[in-house]
């Protein structure tokens, strides 16, 4: 889980992030407290700032984010989901 912090702006980028929203997360535990530093996650569902976000990363992260599979994806961390609401 992640709290979505920011966004990030980029005119020069590797061609399989053009047309993609970089957003920076900030890792949280159950609680909702920082569980370690933010990082930059690629965004496949919209999500804004202010919410509470599902990531995946390696693999995961790269296939979540396109349809084209011939293309070479370096994302290693994205959003794929947005949390309604999380109970412990």
């Amino acid at each position: 889980m992640a709290k979505v912090v920011g966004s990030v702006v980029s005119t020069q980028k590797d061609r399989s992030l053009i047309g993609r929203k970089l957003m920076i997360v900030q890792a949280v535990d159950s609680q909702g407290k920082p569980a370690r530093p933010e990082e930059v996650a690629v965004d496949s569902v919209g999500a804004g700032i202010g919410e509470y976000v599902l990531l995946v990363r390696g693999a995961g992260a790269r296939k979540s984010n396109h349809s084209d599979k011939a293309i070479n994806d370096v994302s290693d961390c994205a959003i794929v989901g947005i949390i309604d609401s999380f109970d412990k």
